[in-house]
């Protein structure tokens, strides 16, 4: 109960996040948006025969049964094709973890959950090569009355989002192009305010940030609070992220306009598939400053006076050790 309690309440946040312009759909391979697990405890211990979705070719028209037996899913596959000599549910070093099939070209493999994609890596005898390739189990080809748990609709749910895709697809195709605005001051580093609202409100940008005058023209260097998202779009340009992996996404873009809401579009990969989402962010004219004024900076010189700290308590400690041998 409590699992599909924490599931529900996934899909509620998606939904809330479509609704706020926090979610776009993107192309799937297997599945569709919004689907979450369904494990062995939601469904009645018996054997199934069930879809399987993939985007292998190798694995096309496959033949797949399941046995669900306390709380475990066990699957039976056996692929239309004879080129399927292993199949491997691991990434990498395929061929420790080949599982072979039986007599009759069946192969078993432990499932964790139904609505959920797995990787599998596939050997083509012909090709003598692996393939990776996902496959997913779906859960709605099971009869009704075998399931304990209510499916969500999820062709509602894509229709929904395929809708709120073209508005946002309709709104990019209305941007205009975003050129920098002219700032009367020497070209150089400076910081400035910027204020992110839309999406979810979860993200945000530090701000001030940092405000690079170059040929008379301003432009804002913005760091997210994610390392997630991948570009943005600004006007009819895209900008793509700068950082290092692992760090917080940074983007370079032109400072459209002063103190009114520039819309931009950022790219996401925290949900696991690539969503677009629409931000406005709005730059403060007023609030143009040294560049000193930027949080990095105010942390290179508190790193530098705790070294000379470090250091002066150092050296005083050692002419206090001397000075008592003396």
């Amino acid at each position: 109960m409590k699992q599909w309690i924490q599931r529900c309440a996934l899909l509620l946040a998606v939904m809330l996040g479509m609704l706020s312009g926090s979610a776009v759909a993107a192309d799937r391979t297997v599945g569709q948006y919004g689907m979450l697990p369904v494990y062995g405890l939601d469904i009645q211990d018996g054997a199934y025969s069930v879809t399987m979705e993939t985007d292998c070719e190798l694995l096309q028209d496959t033949l797949a049964d399941i046995t669900v037996a306390d709380g475990s899913i066990t699957a039976k596959l056996l692929p239309a094709s004879s080129r399927v000599s292993a199949i491997s549910t691991a990434e990498t070093d395929q061929e420790s973890h080949a599982i072979q099939p039986d007599q009759d070209g069946v192969f078993t493999l432990s499932v964790k959950a139904m609505d959920t994609a797995i990787s599998l890596s596939v050997y083509d005898e012909q090709e003598q090569a692996w393939q990776h390739s996902s496959v997913l189990f779906r859960a709605d080809s099971l009869p009704a009355d075998v399931l304990l748990v209510e499916l969500p609709d999820y062709d509602l749910i894509e229709q929904a989002i395929d809708q709120y895709q073209g508005n946002t697809s309709q709104a990019q195709e209305n941007m205009a192009p975003v050129e920098a605005v002219s700032v009367d001051l020497p070209d150089g580093e400076y910081s400035v305010s910027a204020e992110l609202t839309g999406g979810s409100g979860k993200a945000y940008v530090s701000t001030p940030t940092l405000m690079t005058v170059k040929d008379g023209k301003a432009y804002a260097r913005l760091e997210w609070s994610s390392s997630n998202y991948d570009y943005m779009i600004v006007g009819t340009e895209t900008y793509y992220n700068l950082a290092e992996e692992g760090r917080n996404s940074v983007f370079e873009i032109p400072i459209g306009c002063w103190d009114t809401k520039m819309s931009v579009i950022a790219d996401t990969t925290a949900m696991g598939t690539p969503h677009e989402v629409q931000y406005d962010i709005t730059f403060y004219e007023s609030s143009i400053g040294d560049k000193g004024q930027l949080p990095q900076e105010g942390a290179k010189r508190v790193v530098f006076v705790a070294l000379i700290i470090i250091v002066a308590g150092g050296i005083l400690n050692h002419f206090v050790k001397k000075k008592r041998r003396v």
